[in-house]
């Protein structure tokens, strides 16, 4: 890719595109127009991952991994609190759900696919060790600070949080996520460089314009807002679809989590692809670390504001997922090195948890 040439028209085009689809929904064109929105989301999605390279081409790494899934989480923090706000006491899961999703496709899902692509492609991947120790110890902790203590404390019976425990687990999600991101980007950001980066040839490419940068970072966001508003505009007809194929209502979260989740997944993968899993493992760990260091302390805000019970605590057979999924990631990516068989390990913990949520 030529950096300092103008961006593509389709990448200009997509999100622009997506708005207006968007914008095009309110006035009840009918089931058919349904098809443009969904084809609409995956353009404005194919988008925010062109952007997103641009943009992290030009800052750099582990910046431009960073940004993304600030972004991303940014807006679904935004699209959680939105549905709190205008579902009331009834959405006092959602929070909850929408994390643990994104935590189990991040860990599982994406990572698993990454390391089975890759690993088909090249044998054997290599990445910095301490880097993805580091993300995985901060998750690990956050995790189960935030969904699977609160069925244990006696304050107030699980699975909730009295209010100065919340406010206390808000402040710590936030200490926590605010030391990582130091680390990331200052005191240990050679943590989170590829091993070799002479095999790294998206660092010998020359970095883009200041102008294309900027334009790029603009598109990105209206990118993003485009395919997060869209997969809720599609959320009623996708939960039709659920209800007619008999489904629980648990799939509906599950499926729009993954098209939020896209444009972080297929930056993951075309990373992996490239020879690249550092800066895969960084998109797909910082991703997880973001969605919870920055959704329950908002959502936390929110529910202390308006003096609603958030409920946080996992179910026991949720709880025994996560904690498998994070001994069996602490041990996959413990060795710096990896091959098909952690992909394949990953991917189906991911079928399983899929699976017990269609038949608990």
């Amino acid at each position: 890719m030529n950096t300092h040439a103008p961006l593509p028209t389709w990448s200009v085009a997509a999100p622009i595109a997506a708005m207006l689809v968007l914008a095009g929904m309110t006035l009840g064109l009918g089931p058919w127009y349904m098809f443009v929105a969904a084809a609409a989301l995956f353009g404005g999605v194919t988008a925010a991952v062109h952007h997103a390279e641009v943009v992290a081409h030009r800052v750099g790494e582990p910046f431009g991994t960073l940004l993304l899934a600030i972004a991303i989480t940014v807006i679904e923090v935004a699209l959680i609190v939105s549905l709190m706000l205008s579902g009331g006491p009834a959405a006092t899961a959602l929070a909850r759900d929408t994390v643990f999703a994104a935590v189990m496709m991040i860990l599982n899902g994406i990572v698993g696919l990454c390391l089975l692509v890759g690993g088909s492609r090249f044998h054997e991947q290599t990445f910095g060790q301490y880097g993805v120790s580091a993300s995985l110890a901060t998750l690990a902790a956050i995790a189960v600070l935030t969904m699977v203590l609160p069925n244990f404390t006696t304050t107030t019976p699980g699975p909730f949080y009295s209010p100065s425990q919340l406010g206390f687990i808000a402040v710590v999600s936030m200490v926590l996520y605010g030391t990582f991101v130091l680390v990331q980007t200052v005191r240990h950001r050679d943590y989170f460089l590829p091993v070799d980066a002479a095999q790294d040839d998206a660092s010998h490419a020359e970095p883009p314009s200041n102008k294309v940068a900027l334009a790029s970072l603009g598109l990105l966001v209206i990118s993003l807002v485009g395919v997060v508003m869209l997969a809720k505009a599609l959320a009623p007809t996708i939960e039709h679809g659920v209800a007619a194929m008999g489904a629980p209502a648990a799939l509906v979260g599950i499926i729009v989590a993954m098209v939020v989740l896209l444009p972080e997944g297929v930056a993951a993968l075309r990373a992996a692809r490239s020879n690249r899993l550092q800066t895969s493992l960084n998109l797909a760990l910082g991703s997880a670390l973001a969605s919870i260091g920055l959704t329950i302390p908002a959502v936390a805000l929110v529910s202390l504001m308006t003096g609603w019970t958030l409920t946080l605590g996992i179910d026991i057979k949720s709880t025994v997922l996560l904690m498998l999924s994070l001994m069996v990631a602490t041990l996959s990516l413990g060795t710096g090195r990896t091959t098909v068989l952690q992909g394949t390990v990953h991917l189906v913990i991911f079928a399983v948890y899929l699976f017990t949520t269609i038949v608990p």
